[in-house]
């Protein structure tokens, strides 16, 4: 009797042991699925920052010249009060 008493009890112990194992085992793999979620955010965010760099690079040093706010779009219009500033008058 006191044999049926410890084999239930060992019994018992080894599926605690198994519980907490398979906790541990499924919150790894949910530890696991965060990261690639924010390494897969954070290559994207790289993408296009590296995508803007290379339009910056690629418009550098060209002009737009724009008629009027209605054609304007609204990442290339930046400011409604430019005035030329490059400019030297002539005395005769």
């Amino acid at each position: 009797m006191v044999e049926a008493g410890i084999l239930g009890a060992f019994k018992m112990l080894l599926m605690i042991a198994g519980g907490f194992v398979l906790l541990r085992f499924i919150g790894q793999l949910m530890h696991a699925k965060r990261n690639m979620e924010a390494e897969r955010a954070m290559h994207s965010n790289a993408r296009k920052i590296q995508n803007e760099r290379e339009e910056t690079r690629k418009k550098f040093g060209k002009t737009n010249v724009i008629a009027n706010k209605s054609n304007a779009k609204s990442e290339n219009f930046r400011s409604s009060n430019a005035e030329d500033v490059e400019f030297e008058e002539i005395n005769e």
